[in-house]
């Protein structure tokens, strides 16, 4: 026969059993666990989100740093949202993006500063209002951030000199065209460029270090033009990023004056890994922007969770030719999973 009472006893306990191990299931910390937050007014668990802010939207390069921030958002619980200015020298609209994440109250911001000083008011006011703040790619003259993710830019600058002067046996003329007037990781390329071919290949003549293409690619189109017609004989260019190093791509291609110059660009889009496939590009320094917006997001979370970060993360970077490009070193920066990621 059926003991009622005895039955109720199990249940209570089978009860407590339960409800014991759904609060250890919810009470885990980052070991794998997603990652939340407490709701103020129920107490309840909530995804947190963070603002991935990039310098802009069009190039390849911010569609990488995307797929990379979704990939750890994924894999940690958080809510990722992308909004960024169209054009990479609309200072005033990022400013107002970050205003716009302040007033959202977001757990986090990932940026990628359009300029080192424009930006630091918001991002401080970012700070003060309790809303931590990585910064990516390009760096701020602030020191309030959890952390600055990025290629080491002047290294980057470095390694295509040295390129350059391999390519050019150590003696040519050349020409650098510059990118943005306040891009940190742009103006380091070059630096650093020009600081290691005046140092290591003194027989490489500078024609010219101080055009600036713009920030779109028909302004850079329209420079490199320029630099060609005022320059009858290049035998090197240097272009510190993806536009820069299409635009003298194209022109040089259709001036039938490719064979005689060698380019060493920087970063991987389609059109420039075919360049290189074809020919009409000789070597890119290529940087892992997949890898800047998964860590970044992944090192905003560890800041959140109580864990230790490092003040500067170096993201690295890869000098790739035609004789390279199909090692495995190579196609992990040249072939980042970004339709896994961004559908």
């Amino acid at each position: 026969m059926f003991n009622r009472s005895r039955g109720i006893r199990i249940l209570a306990t089978l009860t407590t059993l339960m409800a014991t191990m759904t609060i250890a299931s919810f009470g885990c910390d980052g070991s794998g666990s997603v990652a939340t937050k407490a709701d103020t007014e129920g107490g309840a668990a909530t995804a947190r989100t963070f603002a991935v802010i990039p310098k802009g939207t069009s190039h390849e390069f911010w569609k990488a740093v995307h797929a990379g921030a979704v990939k750890a958002g994924n894999e940690l619980g958080v809510e990722i949202i992308w909004q960024g200015p169209a054009r990479e020298d609309d200072r005033d609209d990022q400013i107002k993006v970050v205003e716009q994440f302040i007033t959202k109250r977001v757990d986090g911001i990932v940026i990628a500063p359009l300029d080192d000083t424009a930006l630091v008011r918001p991002l401080k006011e970012a700070s003060e209002a309790g809303i931590p703040v990585v910064v990516i790619d390009s760096s701020v003259n602030w020191d309030g951030s959890i952390t600055f993710a990025a290629t080491d830019n002047f290294e980057g600058g470095v390694r295509a000199a040295r390129e350059m002067g391999r390519q050019l046996g150590g003696k040519g003329r050349v020409v650098v065209m510059r990118y943005v007037e306040g891009s940190a990781s742009t103006t380091k390329r070059e630096q650093g460029f020009l600081d290691t071919i005046r140092s290591d290949f003194p027989d490489v003549e500078m024609l010219s270090d101080n055009s600036y293409g713009g920030a779109t690619l028909e302004g850079c189109v329209s420079t490199a033009e320029n630099l060609l017609d005022r320059f009858p004989e290049i035998d090197g260019v240097f272009a510190p990023c993806e536009p820069v190093t299409v635009a003298f791509m194209r022109t040089l291609d259709q001036a039938g004056r490719k064979a005689s110059t060698v380019i060493v660009g920087f970063d991987a889009s389609e059109s420039l890994v075919n360049g290189l496939r074809n020919g009409k590009v000789d070597a890119l320094v290529v940087q892992s922007p997949f890898a800047m917006g998964e860590q970044g997001v992944a090192l905003l979370v560890d800041s959140i969770e109580g864990r230790e970060v490092a003040k500067r993360i170096d993201t690295g970077c890869v000098v790739v030719t035609r004789e390279n490009m199909e090692t495995p070193e190579a196609q992990v920066v040249l072939d980042p999973p970004i339709d896994q990621y961004l559908k």
